[in-house]
């Protein structure tokens, strides 16, 4: 069997193309946002899981801080360890809110990453060691990870979730 050996001119998936696939998730993730009850996003927990309302603060701070730290190498330092480094909004508005303003942000500093930035090792939020890459798909997966507890969640409470697939 012969081996092809893998160079930076075989390119799988261009930029664009990434921040569309995570655009596509966060669009899928808001729909979740707004399907939850308002006094549900706060309080309602199973299993020892976090309410909706503080894992989707936990995807806006890293969707937020991240985009700024792979596009500039300026990363927001987190307190404890922890993902959640602001206040919890009090209302699904004031989150919404929230998350959109984090969607234009990764719009406009998108294009400010590099192929090169791609690939160079920084650690993230002063903690995490990685390529730009791979912790850009971290926080892909992370948002995937906690937007599926959200399905638990409205499942649990009766309410059909929009489909995981429409991501458009």
């Amino acid at each position: 069997m012969e081996t092809m050996q893998i160079t930076e001119s075989n390119t799988v998936i261009s930029s664009t193309q990434l921040l569309e696939h995570w655009q596509g998730h966060r669009k899928l993730t808001r729909k979740m946002i707004e399907a939850f009850p308002e006094d549900k996003l706060f309080s309602y927990a199973i299993g020892g899981m976090r309410p909706f309302a503080e894992l989707v603060m936990e995807m806006i701070d890293l969707a937020g801080g991240g985009i700024e730290g792979a596009a500039t190498g300026e990363w927001p330092q987190m307190e404890n360890s922890s993902h959640i480094t602001r206040i919890i909004p009090a209302s699904k508005e004031e989150i919404l809110n929230q998350w959109d303003k984090v969607t234009v942000r990764l719009n406009l500093l998108w294009p400010h990453i590099t192929p090169a930035r791609f690939q160079e090792m920084d650690k993230a939020f002063g903690q995490y060691e990685g390529t730009i890459f791979s912790t850009l798909l971290y926080f892909i997966d992370n948002e995937v990870h906690h937007r599926g507890q959200g399905y638990v969640y409205l499942r649990s409470l009766g309410i059909t979730p929009p489909p995981f697939w429409e991501r458009w």
